[in-house]
């Protein structure tokens, strides 16, 4: 295991976004990832995560389809916030929290719905030049779900040996390209169960 030195969390946050985008030969507009850092930036401190208000304490999230219902109550700006809120929530548990997700109750692919419409529907109600970084949002969801799930299994294979299974367990089950990658990066051939003579 190595430090990693960099004059900020952005910064940081930055280059892992550039290797992952350019690995997937994936290209987001200027204002899209700089959108990107400052969520992954802003979300790096718990309680910007899971903030009081919304919490109560407990270190999770109001349901997205309650978070949900709640915009459709509220007037226009504070509506904007809460689906804006929606998609970034629903991204990064969908990015960072994949292989949790794709075993709970609602699934991955339910994040990936939620989050992707709720960027959809802020860039309609947004008539700025940030409609176009929410459009791009909602129209790459599902990719940059998978480019920040491969980001946090290169973490978590530069940890420890229990990382690197967790990460080989997350490939055997879904066959992703963006987790073989990251297994082969570290070093190793992974063989799905069964495969092996």
């Amino acid at each position: 295991m190595s430090l990693v030195a960099t004059a900020s969390l952005k910064e940081f946050f930055k280059a892992l976004l550039d290797a992952g985008l350019d690995q997937q030969g994936l290209r987001v507009a200027d204002g899209t990832e700089f959108y990107l850092v400052n969520l992954l930036s802003d979300f790096a401190a718990a309680e910007r995560l899971f903030p009081e208000e919304e919490t109560q304490g407990r270190k999770d999230h109001e349901p997205l389809a309650l978070m949900y219902h709640r915009a459709l109550q509220q007037g226009r700006e504070e509506q904007i916030r809460t689906l804006r809120r929606l998609g970034d929530v629903s991204l990064y548990k969908a990015g960072f929290f994949a292989a949790a997700l794709r075993e709970s109750v609602v699934g991955h692919d339910y994040y990936v719905r939620m989050g992707g419409a709720a960027y959809g529907q802020v860039a309609s109600m947004t008539a700025s030049a940030f409609s176009d970084i929410y459009r791009e949002l909602c129209e790459k969801f599902k990719v940059l779900t998978e480019l920040l799930e491969g980001i946090a299994a290169q973490g978590l294979v530069r940890t420890s040996a229990t990382g690197v299974l967790k990460v080989y367990q997350a490939w055997a089950r879904t066959g992703s390209g963006q987790l073989e990658r990251v297994l082969v990066d570290a070093g190793l051939f992974p063989v799905k169960p069964g495969m092996a003579n």
